[in-house]
């Protein structure tokens, strides 16, 4: 199995994963355009795809899904509570999006349970769900002849399922939004956006990540891969020191051969093999 970044940020989110032949888009928060330029980049045709997996409906994870559509005949792996949502979606779009987003999606959706397995090709998918205020936001694990890995964006705490969920795999690509010193004195953002990043439906901070490095890993993953860095209210240098301290804070006890990658905005990784 290999996975890239295509790009995470608050501007968009994309992940694309490759195993055996299979190839899955996990969301498409990212423009229909640097989707395909990005995929190009790393050797990809983006109309090789077997489908689009969707984790939720908020613009910068399905941003780009109806654009890029047009183009593609893979199906779309959505949830019924997040196909809704997302076509009901009405901010920031223009009064005739909605129905151009149902007319995209008939006929081409497959609907999932975030709280049941299913396949994708040759991959199977195991979502779990995560706290954060989208309507069925999850993450999950993906495996293939036996080995794992798992994405997961878009939420305010390590859960004790997430944690047991993490266990065993190969790759984890996990969110670390932000620094919790930096994000208090952002200027450009409202106390109450403040509040909704740091609250328990909110987004991952760089400590967070670290607690649970120290506390919850099993140590068994070679690559984690930082994602989803706030470009105001963290630093992706801090946020990989901050993991990295973590995980030599417990190596006396517990050798760890984990290697720690950023995410960009604006450019995709190379490619994570496991």
């Amino acid at each position: 199995m290999k996975i890239s970044v295509l790009g995470s940020g608050s501007t968009g989110n994309a992940v694309l994963l490759v195993a055996n032949g299979t190839r899955v888009l996990v969301d498409a928060g990212l423009s229909a355009r640097e989707i395909v330029r990005r995929m190009a980049s790393l050797g990809e045709d983006p109309n090789s795809l077997d489908g689009i997996l969707i984790t939720h409906e908020h613009g910068d994870h399905a941003g780009g899904l109806r654009v890029l559509m047009k183009d593609l005949d893979c199906p779309v792996f959505i949830s019924a509570k997040t196909r809704e949502a997302y076509v009901g979606e009405r901010r920031n779009v223009a009064n005739d999006e909605p129905r151009r987003r149902a007319d995209a999606l008939r006929d081409r959706a497959v609907e999932i349970d975030s709280g049941h397995d299913f396949q994708i090709g040759k991959i199977e998918f195991h979502p779990f769900t995560v706290p954060h205020d989208a309507v069925d936001n999850f993450g999950f694990t993906a495996t293939h002849e036996g080995v794992k890995i798992a994405t997961l964006l878009d939420f305010g705490r390590v859960t004790t399922l997430i944690t047991e969920r993490l266990r065993g795999c190969a790759a984890i690509v996990i969110e670390s939004n932000h620094s919790r010193d930096m994000l208090k004195t952002v200027e450009h953002y409202p106390w109450e956006l403040k509040q909704r990043i740091l609250s328990r439906l909110g987004h991952l901070s760089n400590e967070d990540v670290a607690e649970w490095l120290l506390d919850g890993f099993d140590g068994q993953a070679r690559h984690i891969v930082l994602a989803h860095l706030s470009q105001r209210a963290n630093n992706p240098y801090l946020a990989k020191i901050t993991a990295e301290s973590a995980l030599r804070e417990r190596a006396p006890l517990f050798a760890c051969e984990t290697e720690v990658t950023l995410s960009f905005p604006k450019e995709p990784t190379g490619w994570i093999e496991v």
